[in-house]
């Protein structure tokens, strides 16, 4: 086992920061915003720790199976969720981290920090991998900010 590669992507959110942590816990929604990912919690409540989930990144019927369970759920600032990827192909601890900015702003964070599959393949490739892996993170944060604020303005905030 090599040491886990990191990847920390911020965005800034125009909402509070408990409705970005609801928007962003809510799992079952992430495919609104993740790109390519379709999540559904398989065990718990889906509001804590010992909740379980299976992810499937990809295109149509090719995609990459990510189970996980959420090790932690901190409510109340700063907002954290850890999970443990526990499947075959994804391995690893991710992170969801939200900060007040002030009353109507927050940051969002989501970091991974995945062990690399396929041994020192996986780790010559990862310089390559990173740049792109990057992007869709970026891509997806600000499709999530986007789609957070326009809720939060839509029920009357700023």
């Amino acid at each position: 086992m090599s040491e886990p590669v990191t990847l920390s992507v911020p965005v800034d959110v125009d909402a509070p920061a408990e409705d970005v942590w609801t928007y962003v816990t809510d799992w079952e929604r992430q495919g609104e915003w993740m790109l390519g990912t379709r999540v559904q919690v398989t065990g718990g409540d889906g509001r804590g720790a010992g909740t379980t989930l299976r992810a499937v990144t990809g295109i149509g019927p090719f995609g990459v199976p990510d189970t996980m369970e959420v090790v932690e759920f901190r409510q109340g600032g700063p907002w954290r969720a850890a999970v443990r990827h526990t499947g075959r192909v994804i391995r690893g601890e991710g992170f969801f981290e939200v900060v007040e900015l002030g009353p109507e702003r927050s940051r969002f964070t989501f970091t991974e920090l995945i062990d690399l599959p396929l041994g020192a393949l996986g780790r010559l490739g990862w310089p390559l991998a990173r740049p792109v892996l990057r992007a869709g993170f970026v891509a997806s944060l600000r499709r999530m900010a986007d789609r957070c604020a326009a809720e939060y303005r839509g029920r009357g905030g700023a």
